[in-house]
């Protein structure tokens, strides 16, 4: 059977019952829980103390935590990177750090794919994504420095 068989056999009441969640959920208006077109942060600029129960998660390589709408991580090679937890995708706050192909920041709501630097990784999106907006790091002591 062909496709376009197969979807005039299922009749427009199946095909919208299949196709309403996937259209609520990449709607701009939200459709997931905490909703999208979250603003990318500006005016970052805050220090973390690498010592505090806060950061513990950033003594591993790999290691991230989330903090001012900012992912910081240390990544595999053991340098600090910050990046937005907002995806420039469409602004939900769900970018977290994967140890997996070298150390990638990724949305957990559409599957977005990020190089540290911020490029996007995933084909569809090259070419029309923005990049992930990167703060920068400064290590001083037990203290990092994240801003822009």
């Amino acid at each position: 059977m062909e496709r376009k068989q197969f979807l005039r056999s299922l009749g427009a009441g199946a095909a919208f019952a299949i196709a309403f969640p996937c259209l609520g959920a990449c709607s701009k208006d939200g459709g997931e829980p905490g909703g999208g077109n979250t603003p990318v942060p500006t005016g970052v600029d805050f220090t973390l103390d690498l010592q505090s129960a806060e950061s513990e998660k950033l003594s591993r390589n790999g290691g991230f935590i989330t903090k001012n709408s900012v992912v910081i991580v240390k990544n595999l090679e053991g340098n600090f990177v910050a990046a937005s937890q907002v995806c420039s995708h469409q602004g939900y706050e769900e970018v977290r750090f994967l140890d997996r192909d070298g150390g990638i920041f990724y949305c957990e709501v559409h599957g977005s794919r990020f190089e540290q630097s911020g490029k996007p990784l995933n084909k569809v999106d090259q070419a029309q994504a923005k990049s992930l907006k990167i703060f920068k790091t400064e290590l001083s002591g037990a203290l990092l420095r994240v801003f822009e």
